[in-house]
């Protein structure tokens, strides 16, 4: 399974597979009816504690997602429900928020997907 990301904000793809969002809370301004969103895997994404702490400081980057993947580790409910909305998908996107195209929880989240396959 191909694994991609793409920014809520960002204008629909044909090839973009299967949407799943990963954010704790729905992007701003962005209506459900328009993000075409296949599952919303909130519970996988950081705790809001983490994602203040890392406020999207590149300097962080590294320690968050040590931190987030810890948080993954101690969430295995979570990463079955987000393993079974994957399941089937020969591509899937997960769509984020963030403004950060490379420090992200979604580019963190598809790392430790690909690295615990």
């Amino acid at each position: 399974m191909e694994l991609r990301t793409r920014r809520a904000y960002d204008k629909l793809a044909r090839g973009d597979g299967r949407r799943i969002l990963v954010d704790r809370m729905w992007p701003r301004g962005v209506k459900k009816a328009d993000a075409d969103i296949d599952y919303w895997a909130r519970d996988a994404a950081p705790s809001p504690e983490l994602r203040k702490w890392f406020g999207h400081e590149p300097a962080r980057w590294g320690e968050f997602r040590r931190r987030y993947f810890r948080e993954l580790d101690a969430n295995p409910e979570a990463l079955a429900a987000l393993r079974e909305a994957m399941s089937g998908a020969s591509r899937v996107t997960l769509v984020y928020a963030a403004r950060d195209e490379r420090c992200n929880n979604a580019v963190a989240l598809a790392e430790y997907l690909n690295a615990n396959d």
